[in-house]
C-alpha cells in the first residue's frame, strides 16, 4: 500500500515514511511536507530504494514494533547499507538499536532490533514518573547535520524507555530527566540516526530538525 501526499516535482527531497502498522504517520508526514519534502507513505521496499531518505516512525511497545516491521527488516538494512539516510522517530529510534528491556517479557526471549546502532533500551529507574512526558532541553554533544541550530532548544518527549548505545560516540544530543540520556543517536557512518522525541510535535525545534533531515536527503 502506498500513499503519495505531496507533489514530488516541487519537493527538495523525496522521502518515504514506512507504514508498518504503528506510528503517527499523518503528523510526521505533515511535518516533513512543511520542511520541504515530497512524502510517500508506503510498505513497498522498491519505494525505499528509490527514496532520497526513509523515515521509521513509531509509537507503542518495542516487541510489537519489531514484530510488525520484521517483514521489512532486510529492506531497511539495505537502506542503511546503501548510505541512504534512515531516520527513526521515538519507538522507531529505539528499533534502530539491538534490543530492549521492553522486548523481554517473562517467559519470552528478547526480540532483536535492527542492530544498526548497537545498544539496548532500558526503562527509567524505579521511582521515576513514567512515561517521561513533556518538553526538555536538548544538549548537543557532537557535530551531526541533523542538529544544526538546535542546541539548547526544547523538544517534546513521550516515552518510558531510553537508549543506551554500546558506543558513547553514538550519542549526538542528550536531555535530562533526573538522569542524562540520549535524545538523538547516530551510527558511525552518520546516515542512520534517530530522535527519542517527536519532532512533529516539537514546534519550531522539531521543524528545524525535519528541515535538517531534508537537507541531508537532498545532499545524498
Amino acid at each position: 500500500m502506498s500513499t503519495v501526499t505531496s507533489d514530488r516535482q516541487q519537493s527538495l527531497a523525496d522521502v518515504v515514511v514506512v507504514d508498518y502498522g504503528l506510528g503517527n504517520l499523518r503528523s510526521v508526514t505533515r511535518g516533513l511536507e512543511r520542511a520541504g519534502a515530497g512524502v510517500e507513505i508506503t510498505d513497498d521496499p522498491e519505494a525505499f530504494a528509490d527514496a532520497d531518505g526513509v523515515v521509521l516512525p513509531g509509537v507503542g511497545a518495542f516487541r510489537e514494533g519489531i514484530e510488525n516491521a520484521d517483514p521489512l527488516r532486510e529492506d531497511l538494512l539495505e537502506v542503511a547499507d546503501a548510505g541512504t539516510p534512515l531516520f527513526g522517530i521515538c519507538l522507531g529510534m529505539q528499533m534502530l538499536l539491538t534490543t530492549s528491556e521492553e522486548g523481554a517479557n517473562e517467559g519470552e526471549s528478547a526480540v532483536q532490533g535492527l542492530d544498526l546502532i548497537p545498544g539496548t533500551n532500558v526503562r527509567f529507574a524505579e521511582g521515576q514518573k513514567v512515561p517521561h512526558m513533556g518538553w526538555n532541553e536538548l544538549s548537543v554533544e557532537r557535530d551531526h547535520p541533523l542538529v544544526e541550530g538546535v542546541d539548547g532548544r526544547y523538544a517534546y518527549f513521550v516515552h518510558s524507555y531510553y537508549a543506551v548505545p554500546d558506543d558513547e560516540d553514538a550519542t549526538v544530543a542528550t536531555t535530562d530527566y533526573e538522569r542524562e540520556f540520549p535524545a538523538i543517536v547516530a551510527n558511525e557512518a552518520g546516515n542512520v540516526f534517530g530522535t527519542q522525541f517527536h519532532p512533529e510535535k516539537s514546534g519550531e525545534t522539531g521543524l528545524e530538525i525535519l528541515r535538517n533531515f531534508v537537507e541531508i536527503c537532498r545532499d545524498e
